[in-house]
């Protein structure tokens, strides 16, 4: 049977818009307790957005803590609080990529970073695109502004994540998850 590890204490460092950082004093399974740091932070959506082409929706933007633009997946903060989250996952598709999807359905989930966070991320396959019409599409405003969208073969898409070109986690594990499924034949959704 595992140690129940118990929370004695909370100390709050830092509370943000997006994320809160907590030290809280733990039980350790030794005996002793130890300080851990936390991040809490909402959660967020990643959008598979595959075509009748197989063909990925790749976004490129600005992410200031590595200080480069990234190839990612279109994504956002679960940020209206009880959205469904397939919802929010259609919601950042169309503002990020101007697409609507007929199917959305859960990929994989993640735990981004669970030594020190407890960040949980779905992915969604969102397939059957259709464009937003132009008089319905979001105004991209900060580091979307500049927000770059491309279409990029799915096995091209693969190969980027293993030559280093894409580097977002989620995005990682989206794309080599909808390949693998792709490649089952979509058993793997289990629909």
């Amino acid at each position: 049977m595992a140690f129940a590890h118990e929370r004695l204490s909370r100390e709050e460092r830092y509370h943000g818009a997006i994320f809160s950082v907590y030290t809280d004093e733990v039980t350790m399974s030794d005996g002793g307790t130890a300080a851990r740091d936390v991040v809490e932070n909402r959660g967020a959506v990643v959008v598979v957005a595959l075509d009748e082409q197989d063909r990925v929706v790749l976004i490129r933007q600005y992410r200031h803590p590595v200080g480069q633009h990234l190839w990612e997946l279109p994504a956002g903060l679960r940020d209206v609080v009880g959205e469904d989250e397939a919802l929010t996952a259609g919601r950042e598709l169309a503002e990020e990529a101007d697409l609507t999807a007929g199917r959305i359905e859960p990929l994989i989930d993640l735990h981004t970073s669970p030594g020190f966070a407890d960040e949980f991320v779905r992915v969604f396959l969102a397939r059957d695109l259709s464009p937003v019409p132009e008089a319905d599409r979001h105004v991209r405003t900060a580091e979307e502004a500049d927000l770059q969208v491309r279409r990029v073969d799915l096995d091209e898409c693969v190969a980027m994540v293993f030559r280093g070109e894409i580097t977002n986690a989620a995005a990682v594990c989206g794309l080599l998850a909808a390949a693998r499924a792709r490649d089952s034949g979509w058993a793997l959704l289990g629909s």
